[in-house]
């Protein structure tokens, strides 16, 4: 059955609630987190990684986080992996054994989306800024057939892993990887060729950049017939012709340079039925999640309701 706006699985991120103590946390810890997520009104989590890596957890801490999951009410239809990039030139091979851990561990708690990316852990420049794209990202080496194929043969046994547990692969739009413009996201995705892999089309990732970008329409024109997943979130955007200057800080979804009722629009029209994650950066980061997530079930089709004997229209009334 379609989902509809009451019923579509909209998911916290948890970057706000990152902290390197919380991997070793006693087990009230992490609830503690799933109930103040719960306090603003969402009923799905994605389990963003840099709050927890489920895929590191003994046998022991995995189910008594599997207990804490069962106790918060929560559903966890999607887990997010940060900055593992599979064909990063320092640490593919260890990430990608990291990968294959976590699918194995979010099966146990009934995680439905891999979000994945090729983002890479961030550089001593990114670090000194207030906002970390502001420095540019490591970026993967353009032109080279070799590294490229290695992305497309890593993402398809990741993508076989998955479907073994019922799950699907989104891989997440970046600047400057192989997923940092349309055409090369689309080009990978066909190289792949897995029907469980598609993209996350999280163009916030790209119109925050200090730099000229692609027309985010023209992003989404290429890359919603191949989307499966979708992390949200807005910028205020400025451009001065003049003097080049681009200026960006992060924006509630409904007010930023992104206009999310012709995306959504767009992407129901495709038929999109995919999870939600709502994330945002800054101040109140949950706060502005929770606001994100009403408005986005305002542009979500209502629940299509079937009439009662009563309601019926009788018979040969429209003739």
């Amino acid at each position: 059955m379609p989902h509809s706006r009451e019923t579509w699985p909209i998911a916290a991120a948890l970057h706000q609630f990152a902290d390197p103590s919380v991997q070793d946390a006693e087990p009230e810890v992490w609830l503690k987190t799933f109930e103040e997520v719960a306090s603003v009104g969402f009923e799905h989590v994605d389990l963003t990684d840099n709050w927890l890596r489920i895929g590191d957890l003994d046998k022991d801490r995995l189910r008594a986080f599997e207990l804490m999951v069962l106790e918060s009410g929560l559903r966890v239809p999607a887990l997010s992996i940060t900055r593992r990039s599979i064909i990063d030139p320092e640490s593919s091979v260890e990430n990608l054994a990291y990968t294959h851990r976590t699918i194995d561990a979010a099966a146990s708690v009934g995680v439905e989306v891999m979000s994945l990316g090729l983002h890479r852990p961030f550089t001593e420049a990114q670090k000194k800024q207030l906002w970390f794209w502001n420095a540019p990202s490591p970026a993967d080496p353009v032109d080279d057939k070799d590294t490229w194929n290695l992305a497309v043969e890593r993402f398809r046994e990741i993508g076989r892993h998955a479907a073994e547990n019922s799950m699907i692969v989104s891989l997440e739009l970046y600047e400057d990887t192989y997923l940092g413009t349309a055409d090369s996201a689309v080009r990978l995705i066909e190289d792949i060729d897995l029907p469980n892999v598609g993209l996350d089309p999280d163009i916030g990732n790209l119109v925050r950049l200090h730099r000229p970008i692609e027309d985010w329409r023209e992003i989404l024109a290429k890359t919603l017939p191949y989307t499966n997943y979708w992390q949200v979130k807005n910028y205020y955007r400025d451009e001065d012709p003049t003097t080049g200057s681009v200026t960006s800080i992060p924006a509630p979804l409904a007010l930023g340079f992104i206009n999310y009722r012709d995306a959504i629009r767009d992407a129901l029209a495709l038929g999109f039925q995919g999870v939600f994650t709502c994330e945002h950066y800054g101040g109140d980061g949950l706060g502005v999640s929770a606001m994100n997530m009403q408005y986005l079930r305002t542009l979500l089709p209502a629940a299509q309701q079937t009439p009662t004997p009563t309601e019926a229209t009788p018979m040969g009334a429209l003739s």
